[in-house]
């Protein structure tokens, strides 16, 4: 076997735990609930995303589906019902490694709101702009849902889903991962704020300067060691 295959093999296997520890972290974090959730990230020929169905604790490496840009996909498990907004997503936004799909509770509210989240702190330039947008509602898994997703993630690294839940993206797991957690401190913030009268917003040329310094700041991974 050549090196650059075998590398290429322990990078995959590498990139599978990393998406089940990002399972098991959103539901410890307090993101996600059961297997509600979903993770992909990208790969050269597509990308590898959770099973439907597969509770989080007893999943193993392979049982993360390979799914092409064709939709087609390896392994015996079915992807997660939402692989078609991963795949749109992955294969639509070169710079997006990661999408981590969640069901946490305050932004999960709001979307049922049909709310977008404002410009209360100025962390929500983290998302990439003035807000972060709630999408049209559309059945779970369809082209619908898809379509309504990739237009309110444009120019956007998170968004939510009406009556659904939320997406955050990033260039890694590591960083769609702490963005979501971002996101829903946000809608927390935003809910209670809502209970006072609703907040006042910060001005936009304020987020697009906070936008501007905030350029790679996130959670960083540490150099992986081999062995």
């Amino acid at each position: 076997m050549l090196v650059s295959d075998r590398r290429s093999r322990f990078e995959g296997r590498a990139l599978r735990r990393d998406i089940i520890r990002t399972c098991l972290q959103m539901n410890a974090l307090g993101i996600n609930q059961g297997t509600s959730g979903n993770v992909s990230a990208r790969v050269d020929d597509g990308l590898l995303i959770t099973p439907s169905g597969v509770p989080y604790e007893e999943m193993r490496t392979e049982d993360i589906v390979h799914l092409r840009p064709d939709a087609t996909h390896d392994g015996v498990l079915p992807p997660s019902t939402e692989w078609r907004f991963h795949l749109d997503i992955i294969t639509t936004r070169p710079e997006i490694g990661a999408v981590v799909h969640t069901h946490p509770t305050f932004a999960t509210t709001l979307a049922i709101m049909g709310r977008d989240i404002p410009a209360l702190h100025y962390m929500i330039a983290a998302a990439g702009g003035n807000s972060i947008r709630c999408a049209p509602y559309a059945t779970f898994g369809t082209e619908e849902l898809s379509a309504n997703a990739l237009a309110a993630l444009d120019d956007r690294a998170a968004c939510l889903l009406a009556h659904h839940g939320m997406i955050a993206t990033g260039p890694t797991l590591q960083k769609a991962l702490w963005l979501a957690v971002e996101v829903e401190t946000l809608a927390r913030q935003y809910y209670h704020t809502l209970l006072l009268g609703g907040p006042p917003l910060l001005p936009d040329d304020e987020i697009e300067r906070v936008r501007q310094k905030m350029q790679g700041y996130g959670a960083n991974a540490r150099p992986r060691r081999d062995g």
